[in-house]
């Protein structure tokens, strides 16, 4: 799903025009990325949890010249999914195959 299908679906299901769903995902990625940049770890029940980690400084290579290349430290954000959001993304995958769990009756 694409950012401009995440508007679409939004402003289908609270009969909002695209204008201002548009406004409310932005207003969310923002906060999301401002309380990243500021250290904060984001916990949102049922679906999961973002944060950052620390990267240490590392020695790379250029893949064309093969020259050492230093890596700085550096912050990447990382995203944790919540045990309820695996359990319904691997529900959902195998009931759509139509098979019924292992055990269950028929």
């Amino acid at each position: 799903m694409t950012k401009a299908e995440l508007i679409e679906e939004v402003s289908r299901v609270v009969e909002m025009t695209r204008k201002d769903s548009e406004v409310i995902v932005e207003a969310i990625f923002d906060s999301v990325v401002k309380s990243l940049r500021g250290g904060d770890k984001i916990e949102i029940r049922g679906f999961g949890s973002f944060r950052t980690r620390q990267r240490q400084p590392r020695v790379g290579r250029n893949p064309k010249t093969g020259a050492r290349v230093e890596v700085p430290a550096k912050r990447i954000p990382y995203f944790k999914p919540s045990k309820e959001l695996k359990d319904l993304v691997n529900h959902d995958h195998a009931s759509a195959g139509g098979e019924t769990a292992p055990g269950g009756s028929a």
